[in-house]
């Protein structure tokens, strides 16, 4: 009984360490993503983007989504690939406009998807 009971205790605080790992390192990931999502979307509002800062971030998100994919489902991880691409392209092509509804759209993205893996009230109900 006493080991059954010590058992479970383990489990649960195992279990508790992965998910605090879990919610603070997509916290971060996406913190420093979305961090140099911003200096893109600057640099696209302002018109100096160049091609490399495109790729910097994609390059960016690439390392990322590595880890990330253990922990998020590969829908969200794809959504970002796609929008990161067009990103590119509308960049190389200098279509400031549409880069930048892409980048916001990424920087929204960046910003709620971790959201929806956050320890939270609203999340467990």
């Amino acid at each position: 009984m006493v080991k059954t009971i010590i058992s479970i205790v383990v489990v649960s605080l195992i279990l508790t360490a992965g998910i605090i790992f879990e919610n603070n390192f997509t916290q971060n990931e996406f913190e420093e993503f979305h961090q140099t999502l911003e200096v893109l979307y600057e640099k696209v509002n302002d018109k100096t983007a160049v091609e490399d800062d495109a790729y910097a971030v994609q390059n960016c998100w690439l390392n990322k989504k590595k880890y990330l994919h253990s922990f998020i489902p590969h829908t969200e991880i794809k959504e970002f690939d796609l929008w990161i691409a067009e990103s590119v392209k509308l960049i190389r092509d200098k279509k400031w406009e549409d880069a930048l509804s892409k980048v916001e759209v990424l920087l929204e993205l960046a910003e709620q998807v971790p959201k929806t893996f956050k320890l939270s009230l609203e999340n467990i109900l």
